[in-house]
């Protein structure tokens, strides 16, 4: 099974996308996760430092593959999950979609492509060209991260989209949106109720998550000291098992800019709903009213 995971930047993918890795370990399976963001810090909380990348590692063997070893490229992580990561090109030349190709081409010479029971790809940001797409060419399943917010909700439509139309040419399903960092759900729960999607799990707002993340460990890991955070691990265990269970999945129907503008402006405008969010009420009416 391979998973591609987007989100906003920013929104915690990378977080997000070990945790899953270590909970999908948990369950039995050999996991490989690949980073496939210049920053190439995906897997910094699996591995505890910044890995050699892919691109780096070819460019010093001169691009020469059949002098490229497992071990030049794989880490092992926390919990014996496999770690990669792809690099990028130099800021503001060549393509991300090259550098995942050619990720996956090494892989799969190397023959641990096929060594691994799932693979997850932890891809950069939001979806804006065909490059950042790439890891769809080649996933069974996408999950996006989001937040309670309008930004990451943007986004969110804007992976729905590319889902959208890589499904026409290829076996590929939405499994589905995990909430990230939020104490409120209702413009996710108005989101879906517009663009219709499963909704695998809402994390509420942990500020070990975060603090995770600087520690440069998994929570699964931080446990080992604080058990009292052994509940946020069964958040992602809940993700794991309901990938694991191969679910349908959709191809979803994004809403339209204008659309999902007005849908949420409208939402933050109606008098009947609880008060809060100043800030982001008034930075989404400003933006309604530029359109």
């Amino acid at each position: 099974m391979k998973i591609a995971v987007y989100g906003k930047g920013g929104i915690g993918k990378s977080t997000t996308s070990c945790n899953i890795s270590i909970a999908l370990a948990r369950r039995g399976r050999r996991v490989l996760q690949i980073g496939c963001d210049p920053k190439h810090d995906s897997t910094f909380t699996l591995t505890g430092f910044l890995i050699p990348t892919i691109i780096d590692t070819l460019r010093s063997k001169d691009y020469h593959y059949e002098d490229v070893w497992p071990e030049d490229v794989i880490y092992e992580g926390y919990g014996g999950v496999g770690c990669v990561e792809a690099g990028g090109p130099p800021a503001g030349a060549g393509c991300g979609g090259y550098v995942v190709g050619e990720t996956v081409k090494l892989l799969k010479e190397l023959n641990a492509f096929h060594e691994y029971d799932i693979i997850l790809f932890d891809v950069l940001g939001d979806v804006v060209c065909g490059g950042f797409a790439s890891p769809l060419n080649y996933a069974d399943y996408c999950i996006v991260i989001t937040d309670n917010g309008f930004d990451a909700l943007f986004a969110t439509n804007r992976i729905t989209a590319s889902v959208r139309e890589k499904a026409r040419t290829h076996p590929l399903r939405l499994a589905g949106l995990v909430g990230n960092r939020t104490s409120r759900r209702d413009l996710i729960d108005k989101y879906v109720e517009a663009c219709p999607m499963p909704v695998l799990e809402v994390l509420p707002l942990i500020e070990h998550v975060r603090v995770s993340r600087v520690k440069g460990k998994t929570l699964f890991e931080m446990v080992e000291s604080q058990p009292h955070l052994n509940y946020v691990c069964d958040f992602y265990l809940d993700i794991a098992d309901q990938v694991l269970s191969q679910p349908e999945g959709i191809v979803p129907k994004e809403v339209s800019d204008r659309e999902l503008f007005s849908l949420l402006s409208d939402f933050y405008s109606d008098p009947t709903r609880s008060q809060g969010g100043g800030n982001d009420q008034e930075n989404l009416l400003d933006s309604v009213r530029m359109i």
